[in-house]
């Protein structure tokens, strides 16, 4: 355990940290920058002087539990966090569970997409960002609750309006397939993560599908490079759909585009101006 090192880091990242950032008032009188150590204190659930002694180099060895409560009240990087631990003596162990928290450059990358229907899901395959194209195209996601942004218990659960499997996309079976490969995979990655073991027994308990293919063990996904959406207002629309991942946070951008030119791209042209109405619906 490098004493001095941990307490400078921890000083270091206390420091860049405001009030404000988590949600504290920022009060008067304020005579160093970033959060107070009681503040983190409060914010890791551990006694002031307990941190106090960690920043001033003469803290016992913090146990794992502390150290992640630690992180999480330093908003603490992934590298940041292995660091931590690093300096603390402890090896980090696997990340706590997929992130849901999306980096603002990419919410504002799938914004500056006007003509493309882009979405972040996590590694538990939840919708966790969306432009409005997306919202039009799929669904108004920020309508709906966590749970049911799954795309995964969509899949296999449903809702299926009309009959409809996910949105009406051409390549429901293949989603449904690679979709099971890629949350074995995310178990193996975080195998301490509570909701995720929870959403593969759920799904398990509530899906004879997903069951079979559980089963089968397999981890390989190939990807979808076109797929159909059997949208209720616009009829049919073809998309390539292009995968970006985001390696530091566990996550994808998936983005859909229509063939300049095509029927497609005039479907997702009367979408980004309807957004999500349903004229469909009679008023």
């Amino acid at each position: 355990m490098d004493r001095r090192e941990l307490a400078d880091f921890l000083r270091s990242r206390r420091e860049r940290i405001t009030p404000a950032d988590v949600g504290l008032p920022a009060g008067a009188r304020r005579r160093t920058p970033g959060l107070r150590r009681e503040e983190v204190a409060q914010l890791a659930y551990i006694s002031t002087e307990y941190y106090t002694r960690l920043e001033q180099a003469r803290g016992p060895r913090p146990s794992l539990e502390v150290l992640a409560q630690v992180a999480r009240a330093l908003r603490l990087s992934d590298a940041e966090r292995d660091h931590l631990h690093h300096l603390a003596g402890t090896p980090p162990g696997p990340p706590p569970g997929p992130s849901r928290e999306v980096r603002q450059s990419i919410v504002d990358l799938l914004h500056r997409l006007p003509q493309a229907a882009a979405i972040v899901i996590s590694a538990a395959h939840e919708v966790i960002a969306w432009n409005d194209l997306a919202a039009a195209l799929m669904e108004d996601f920020s309508a709906l609750s966590r749970r049911d942004r799954n795309l995964v218990r969509r899949a296999f659960l449903g809702p299926h309006p009309h009959g409809r499997r996910l949105y009406g996309v051409s390549d429901g079976e293949e989603f449904a397939i690679s979709s099971v490969q890629h949350l074995r995979a995310a178990t193996a990655r975080y195998p301490g993560d509570a909701e995720l073991t929870g959403l593969v027994a759920e799904l398990l308990d509530g899906s004879e599908e997903f069951a079979r293919l559980w089963a089968a063990h397999d981890v390989t996904a190939s990807p979808t490079l076109c797929k159909t959406f059997d949208h209720p207002v616009v009829g049919q629309v073809v998309v390539n759909c292009d995968v970006l991942d985001i390696a530091d946070r566990d996550q994808r951008v998936v983005i859909y585009t229509a063939a300049p030119g095509s029927p497609s791209e005039e479907a997702l042209r009367l979408l980004s101006v309807v957004g999500t109405q349903r004229l469909d619906v009679p008023g």
